[in-house]
């Protein structure tokens, strides 16, 4: 069974169990190749509750016999597949029937397919749709394994499901199209992979007649720009067609802009148009844009006239730094100008150029293609130096990170020095995330010498560079990630200086000296609004502990990046700020900032820094208590890690899913998991991390009787508490050595270690602190003292949303002979949805606005399969039998919410 099927198969399903109590009735659309015929077959085989029907046109008259049927005997499922080529009397009567099983509750589901390229019949315009959506990748890719006849590389797999932007029928024409030898990567590939022969073969039997030549220019113009739209004044100016004039069925209008109904149907009309058709339509848009930014105007003229005194003007235009051209748009000039440049010298420095704006815009493997084409032998060799340090750069978001230090390296062999800077501190990054101190400390050495100081030393005595106890890079490892900008490759300046020096200094345990240039480095990027800089002032600050600042620059990074259209350093934005509000103690602000980060990371192809949003999830989750949300995303975090070598991205998996264990209750499976993390030998976490995790792990020895395990990596932890730059640990290492000291000492471990609770935020870490000790004093009969603790750990629990954790305390309190001092729970509203635990309550909210599972699963990043877990969870729990029913109790608890 294809990744295709399966995915369609949970949506058909998904779909028949959703239409039982949602009228019943469906219209499925989608563009040519989406699969709507196949969604039939699907649900056809699917449906277990009656019998299926399937209608055609001639015998549309059958349909009010097949409901009278359905009445009578029971369920039954109608299928009509294109419907909207029915003659007008047939789509008639079929409306007919969907009213009366929508009006009447008839036990009869009716799926109808229409084209998605066309308006659909005004007969069936007001019925609810459904629009198959492109594959994913993940999705994509088991297809290309069923179809293929030979082995299929990796890159020519992801070059394919790129190309074929989801369209199932699509894909499979690329996968027929390419012989053995271009599957498995031992030819190239052809160029164009999708050129109008493979597109003919999809969809060109849909093409219309184009007579003013509207759909072509329409075409040229989104093209050019890269977009889904074209600006509709400029189209009109160019046919020199009246703004109200009809449009054709392809296309639709909003806002200004036009755009194709079907992105397949676009690219199909502007491949199979007759070459001086399209330069014709392009010439026209260059003179209806003389008044539009430059870059534009030239674009069309250098496809209507491939004139190689263009190139010039075009690469000029494409790399002004005063210009707020997209990157997109720059890259698309970049690569034009160089395919109009005859010098392989010049040619080469566009292609970089070109490749340095593809990744600015979020496209990975595209930028990797663009550095292949700068590398050649006529490239010049700082042009060659530039192409490494890019590459290590893409390596870094999405590849093997060991790959990305050695192109970094390289790079700084060949590139001057102030570049060569650049270099330097990426292969430290990509050294830092992959584990390796003495890389890392040699790439920051000067002239990249030997560390100074003794590697078994320096990873005692620094066990991490300063961050919180929920960040696994807290920043530096995150430097090398981004693109350099065209402007900025060459001036790296002080700011690179300062977080190299600074950087060095904390890993040698030199915090003294890290301080003063650390902090240039924050105050400058927060004086200014480069994205880049931005993200080294968060790094910083997360280095020195100065959670505000941190979030302060990670918020205006992001911005700075959307309003740059700089998609690739969204993820890493996202990425800050979501460590930053765990350590600042909000875990669900900084679950919310990771799943749109990893929807972001995804989108724009960085698997590494998707792995580290995982990460960020699965430790929030533990807090949460979603032991199935933990091992999701932590296998998740754990899959690319081992691929690409993140030894970062795994400790904090394995924490995450031993602090799970810990919060249900589970300390002996805790401290196994924890035990060879923060231990020392070979198998020791992350050096970076692994001291993250000694206050789980103390806790879970001393719970499961063996505290002697957890001396040793207290005195560790007692070195970084010293540091300075994380408030939380203080107080963590009085909690530690409270539960490892005597009964005569521990009581005033425990009052100390809350008193620095109090000179710092989060909820959590306080809860924690108050449920060990509320615990120490029960078993020593101190029941009073006890229930005040466990009655403070059980409150701070619910207010930072740990329910686990918050039921550890009832138990507590209960086994004190109390029972927790709770509000009885009203039997409807509100009172029924605080039984939910924090991710039932945001899918029941999802699926209480109209959501389907799929899209519930996209929103919060998690899979179907998880998502119908909850929801099953959801209806137990609250007695439900129907999404309706779970519709009416949560407008009710906002009704309820809006009157108190």
């Amino acid at each position: 069974m294809t990744g295709h099927t399966t995915a369609r198969q949970r949506l058909t399903a998904e779909l028949l169990d959703a239409l039982r109590t949602d009228g019943g009735v469906r219209v499925v659309t989608g563009e040519p190749g989406c699969g709507r015929s196949t969604f039939l077959d699907h649900a056809a085989r699917l449906f277990r509750a009656g019998p299926v029907r399937h209608v055609r046109a001639d015998r549309a008259h059958e349909l009010d016999d097949a409901l009278r049927t359905a009445t009578a005997s029971g369920p039954l499922l109608l299928c009509v597949d294109d419907a909207d080529l029915w003659d007008a009397p047939s789509r008639a009567a079929l409306a007919r029937a969907a009213a009366r099983i929508r009006e009447t509750g008839v036990r009869t589901t009716l799926l109808l397919t229409v084209a998605g390229h066309r308006p659909p019949p005004p007969e069936l315009s007001d019925l609810p749709v459904l629009r198959l959506g492109p594959l994913t990748p993940a999705e994509a890719a088991p297809l290309i394994r069923e179809r293929a006849d030979s082995e299929v590389a990796p890159a020519v797999r992801e070059e394919l499901i790129t190309e074929a932007e989801g369209n199932p029928a699509l894909l499979l024409a690329l996968v027929r199209r390419l012989s053995p030898a271009r599957l498995s990567g031992r030819r190239a590939l052809p160029r164009p992979l999708v050129d109008g022969e493979v597109l003919a073969d999809v969809a060109g039997d849909r093409l219309p007649a184009d007579p003013g030549g509207l759909l072509l220019t329409t075409a040229a113009a989104a093209r050019t720009t890269g977009e889904e739209d074209a600006d509709a004044d400029l189209v009109l100016r160019a046919c020199r067609a009246a703004t109200d004039a009809p449009l054709p069925d392809l296309l639709t209008r909003g806002e200004g802009r036009l755009r194709f109904r079907s992105a397949l149907m676009a690219r199909t009309v502007y491949a199979l148009a007759a070459p001086e058709h399209r330069r014709a339509a392009h010439l026209a848009l260059a003179e209806a844009a003389r008044e539009a930014e430059d870059i534009l105007p030239l674009l069309h003229r250098s496809w209507a006239v491939p004139d190689p005194a263009l190139a010039a003007s075009l690469a000029s235009a494409a790399t002004d730094p005063a210009s707020t051209t997209p990157p997109a748009l720059r890259r698309t000039a970049l690569v034009r100008a160089a395919e109009l440049t005859p010098d392989g010298a010049e040619r080469a420095r566009r292609h970089l150029a070109a490749a340095e704006q593809t990744l600015l815009a979020g496209g990975v493997a595209d930028a990797l293609r663009l550095l292949d084409q700068a590398r050649g032998p006529s490239a010049p060799t700082p042009v060659r130096g530039g192409a490494e340090l890019l590459r290590g750069a893409v390596l870094l978001a999405d590849g093997p990170v060991e790959d990305a230090r050695e192109s970094f390296l390289l790079a700084a062999d060949l590139l001057p020095p102030p570049a060569a800077a650049r270099a330097t501190l990426g292969a430290a990054d990509a050294a830092w995330s992959a584990g390796d101190p003495a890389s890392c400390l040699s790439a920051l050495a000067p002239a990249r010498t030997p560390p100074t100081l003794p590697l078994a030393q320096a990873c005692v005595r620094v066990p991490q560079e300063p961050a919180a106890p929920d960040d696994h890079r807290g920043g530096v490892a995150q430097v090398g990630a981004t693109a350099p900008r065209p402007e900025s490759v060459t001036p790296v300046g002080d700011v690179s200086r300062d977080h190299r020096d600074g950087m060095r200094a904390v890993l040698l345990a030199r915090f003294d000296l890290a301080a003063a240039p650390l902090r240039r480095v924050v105050e400058n990027g927060l004086h200014g609004t480069d994205p880049d800089r931005l993200l080294r002032s968060a790094a910083a600050a997360l280095m020195l502990g100065d959670v505000t600042s941190a979030r302060r620059a990670g918020a205006r990074a992001l911005a700075a990046a959307r309003t740059h259209s700089s998609a690739a350093l969204e993820p890493r934005a996202l990425e800050y700020l979501a460590y930053a509000e765990l350590r600042a103690g909000r875990h669900q602000l900084a679950r919310t900032h990771a799943e749109e980060g990893l929807r972001t990371a995804e989108r724009t192809g960085q698997r590494n820094t998707a792995a580290h949003h995982h990460a960020v999830l699965a430790l929030a989750a533990s807090i949460e208590g979603e032991a199935d949300l933990v091992t999701e995303h932590a296998e998740a975090a754990l899959r690319t890690a081992r691929r690409h070598g993140l030894a970062q991205a795994a400790t904090l998996a394995h924490w995450a899913a031993a602090r799970a264990d810990l919060g249900a209750g589970r300390p002996r499976e805790a401290a196994q998991r924890l035990g060879p993390l923060v231990r020392p030998g070979p198998r020791r976490g992350h050096f970076a991390v692994w001291m993250l995790a000694v206050p789980c792990f103390v806790e879970a020895a001393a719970s499961a009787g063996r505290p002697q395990l957890a001396a040793g990596v207290v005195e560790d932890f007692t070195l970084w508490a010293a540091c300075g730059a994380d408030p939380q640990a203080p107080s963590q290492l009085l909690r530690c050595r409270a539960l490892l000291a005597a009964p005569d000492t521990a009581d005033e471990l425990y009052l100390r270690a809350l008193d620095q609770h109090d000179d710092t935020a989060g909820d959590f870490e306080r809860a924690r602190t108050e449920l060990l000790y509320g615990k120490w004093l029960r078993r020593r009969r101190r029941l009073r003292e006890a229930r005040t603790r466990l009655e403070e750990a059980r409150l701070g629990f619910e207010r930072c949303g740990a329910p686990l954790w918050a039921q550890q305390a009832a138990a507590e309190l209960r086994a004190g002979g109390a029972a927790p001092t709770t509000a009885p729970a009203a039997s409807s509203g509100a009172g029924d949805l605080a039984r939910l635990t924090p991710q039932q309550l945001r899918i029941a909210r999802y699926v209480a606005e109209g959501a389907t599972n799929r899209e519930v699963a996209l929103s919060l990043s998690v899979s179907t399969r998880t998502v119908d877990y909850h929801l099953r969870n959801v209806f137990a729990t609250l007695g439900l039998r129907s999404r309706v029913e779970l519709v009416r109790l949560v407008e009710q608890e906002e009704k309820t919410g809006a009157r108190l």
